[in-house]
């Protein structure tokens, strides 16, 4: 800050929609002091961005705090309600476009993107002050009134797609059962050239059977609770499971040999959907972790389940409701009770109340 009651940040100048904006950098630990969020008791309709969701904030902290040495953060956008100066280093040439933005430092920031970031930030330095002099980028703009700032909000937001859960796994290099998925889907015969890797939904054409975020899903189910030395252990018992399981998938094994495709699988049978996978390595894990020297022989009764969609006396309710595939947390559930209770497992406590409610609710009904 200057003599001048200004805050002056080293700037580059440029033109968008014919307006000028300026990029600048800013050390983390003035975040908080210089772009503050205080619009919560505001009406909707009077603001310039989103309420802020505070139960956001903590897991975006933590992102930082775990991972100082390679953390990524997008630029902030920010509006400035204010007379702003750009004091140029050069007067012609590409070096006009570098210099000092001087703001008064009565003017009004206006974050139009970035508050939760701005936020998670403002909690990560508690934890760990020492990234306070690193920075992170800010766009600022010029404010001309609300409805600008507002019509700015809607347009950063227009096209901002969050990236498929198949996409995010495959991309992932910190996220261990990411790691593992992705390792199972390279080295095991079952999925092998029939994963879908960047969609997390499969359309009737595609040739793919499973998708990379249900095997995620699965793995994580499979693995979790259970002792492992390390993550080559984990890929061992992970491909060794799946490989069982699918010498009782007579489909599996039909789309593999091109004797059906893919799509007629997915359409007529229920066994190549996230649900029902998640809900075999539900078992895998009860089995592994109370039959470690046996559970193999388990599996061989999965040959004599009927996985046919229109099987609507077994899966209705469990798999599917009003027969269409349901990957809730109830029904993951429901379809491993099934599969348990063709094996002879038994359920777990609460498994066993999910099943009585699952019960109590057929007989209502009927």
């Amino acid at each position: 800050m200057s003599e001048g009651f200004e805050i002056i940040f080293p700037a580059i100048r440029g033109i968008q929609a014919g307006r000028e904006y300026y990029v600048s950098m800013c050390p983390l630990r003035l975040l908080p002091r210089l772009f503050i969020f205080n619009d919560e008791d505001i009406l909707p309709e009077m603001r310039a961005q989103r309420q802020l969701n505070r139960s956001r904030v903590p897991e975006m902290a933590r992102y930082i705090t775990e991972n100082p040495n390679d953390y990524v953060f997008s630029a902030i956008t920010v509006s400035i309600d204010g007379q702003v100066d750009f004091e140029k280093i050069e007067s012609e040439g590409d070096a006009s476009r570098v210099g000092m933005l001087h703001i008064p430092m009565d003017s009004r920031f206006v974050i139009n993107d970035g508050q939760h970031r701005r936020a998670a930030i403002e909690m990560a330095l508690r934890e760990r002050p020492e990234l306070a002099d690193e920075t992170i980028a800010v766009v600022f703009f010029l404010d001309v009134g609300l409805e600008r700032c507002q019509q700015m909000f809607a347009d950063l937001n227009r096209y901002a797609i969050r990236p498929s859960k198949s996409l995010g796994v495959l991309y992932d290099h910190r996220d261990e059962t990411a790691q593992l998925a992705k390792s199972l889907v390279l080295k095991s015969g079952v999925f092998r050239d029939v994963v879908e890797m960047e969609k997390t939904t499969l359309s009737q054409r595609s040739r793919r059977l499973f998708t990379l975020s249900a095997i995620y899903n699965a793995t994580h189910e499979l693995v979790s609770g259970i002792e492992l030395e390390d993550p080559e252990e984990a890929a061992e018992l992970a491909v060794s499971f799946w490989e069982e399981v699918a010498k009782h998938m007579k489909e599996w094994e039909l789309v593999r040999n091109g004797q059906i495709t893919a799509g007629e699988v997915r359409q007529d049978f229920i066994n190549s959907h996230g649900v029902v996978l998640q809900a075999l390595a539900r078992v895998g894990n009860t089995l592994i972790r109370k039959h470690p020297n046996d559970w193999q022989k388990k599996l061989k009764k999965l040959s004599e389940i009927d996985w046919k969609r229109a099987n609507a006396a077994l899966w209705e309710g469990r798999a599917l409701l009003g027969g269409r595939v349901s990957k809730a947390q109830q029904n993951i559930i429901l379809t491993a009770n099934a599969i348990k209770h063709k094996l002879g497992v038994e359920l777990s406590p609460e498994e066993q109340r999910v099943e009585d409610a699952f019960n109590r609710g057929e007989h209502a009904a009927a």
